[in-house]
């Protein structure tokens, strides 16, 4: 039996014989809404024909994702591996409740040994140059973005290490707990010592502003006075950020943006629980679901934190009493939240702003 046949009688319905569980050539696989397929740089042992609902085709950037593509029933996914055994090019996550026809590459190798040689050349090329043609347009797109992002995750880095440097070096501490961060120095290390740019540094300090954490005062004929509410905050912002920066892809764990307002409500409302000596609180999102829109002026379903729980933030979801709840580490949540909120922030400053 060929392979495109096969697949056409599986997509519409049609089980052939010795398929679908006979000789272990295909199965039929389950996703929830936002479940995670396989993500970039994931192995590759089997393609995939969807049979109902719809997947997302995303790419890494930076702490964010890009949804490339939507794909819809009869659609196939990770199929160039299958030529090359390459690592995933990309991520694939369940936009719906979905029904997949898993592949496994073992199996289909032995259907593909039966094509002709120079069927297999051509098949072989084609993908090639498939492959060599996404990288000339990744680099494409990264030489552009780089062109027009003004705040990149290294310049971040140095800037709020710098800050953090001069503050804890030269402040001078205040009576409401602030220190004072003398500007003059301040500038001397941006520009003399690592010759990044003051503008660049004067914007960076606005931003921190907004979210309080230090105070630009206008003291008159060209003076400032700069204040730092919480200097530890940003030593740990710099080693939390620095370290994710450098973690191999298949280390890391990321929020996107997208993810954020679902870990704050897990914040408001791990708030009212009791926090376990672990740092562990368990809520219902049930009750969550309810009240979210009163209290933090925004929805919340009990659906939003299903990426968490697959990034094992949270944990797997309990049904119990009419209600359903997850537990969670409340510590590692409250101190990562707005390390990610400045990340994200950070990249949405462009040269326009």
């Amino acid at each position: 039996m060929e392979i495109a046949s096969f697949i056409s009688d599986t997509v519409h319905g049609n089980k052939p014989e010795g398929s679908c569980g006979d000789n272990g050539l295909s199965g039929l696989k389950n996703l929830k809404r936002d479940q995670i397929l396989f993500r970039e740089g994931d192995p590759s042992d089997s393609m995939y024909v969807i049979k109902s609902g719809k997947i997302a085709i995303t790419k890494s950037k930076g702490s964010s994702e890009v949804v490339l593509a939507e794909l819809g029933p009869g659609d196939m996914l990770g199929e160039m591996s299958f030529f090359d055994s390459r690592p995933r090019s990309a991520g694939a996550r369940a936009v719906s409740d979905v029904i997949i026809i898993e592949l496994p590459f073992k199996s289909l190798n032995a259907q593909f040994k039966t094509f002709p040689e120079w069927l297999k050349a051509i098949v072989r090329t084609v993908n090639n140059h498939l492959r060599n043609a996404n990288m000339k347009i990744k680099n494409l797109e990264k030489s552009a973005e780089e062109e027009h992002e003004y705040f990149s995750p290294h310049m971040v880095t140095r800037l709020v290490a710098i800050l953090s440097l001069v503050g804890s070096r030269y402040g001078v501490a205040q009576k409401d707990g602030g220190i004072e961060v003398p500007p003059g120095m301040l500038r001397k290390y941006t520009i003399q010592v690592f010759q990044l740019p003051t503008a660049k540094m004067q914007r960076l300090m606005e931003i921190l502003q907004t979210y309080n954490y230090l105070k630009i005062e206008d003291l008159g004929e060209g003076k400032t006075r700069i204040t730092v509410f919480n200097l530890d905050f940003f030593v740990a912002f710099t080693e939390f950020y620095n370290d994710w920066l450098f973690r191999a892809e298949d280390k890391k764990t990321t929020v996107v943006d997208r993810e954020m307002p679902a870990m704050r409500a897990l914040l408001h409302f791990g708030k009212k629980e009791l926090v376990s000596d672990k740092g562990m609180v368990m809520v219902n999102l049930t009750k969550m679901q309810n009240e979210a829109l009163k209290e933090l002026n925004a929805p919340f379903s009990v659906d939003d934190v299903n990426s968490l729980i697959e990034k094992k933030l949270v944990s797997e979801k309990k049904t119990g009493d009419g209600a359903i709840t997850v537990e969670y580490n409340f510590n590692e949540i409250s101190t990562q939240f707005p390390f990610w909120e400045l990340i994200h922030t950070f990249k949405k400053i462009t040269r326009d702003d």
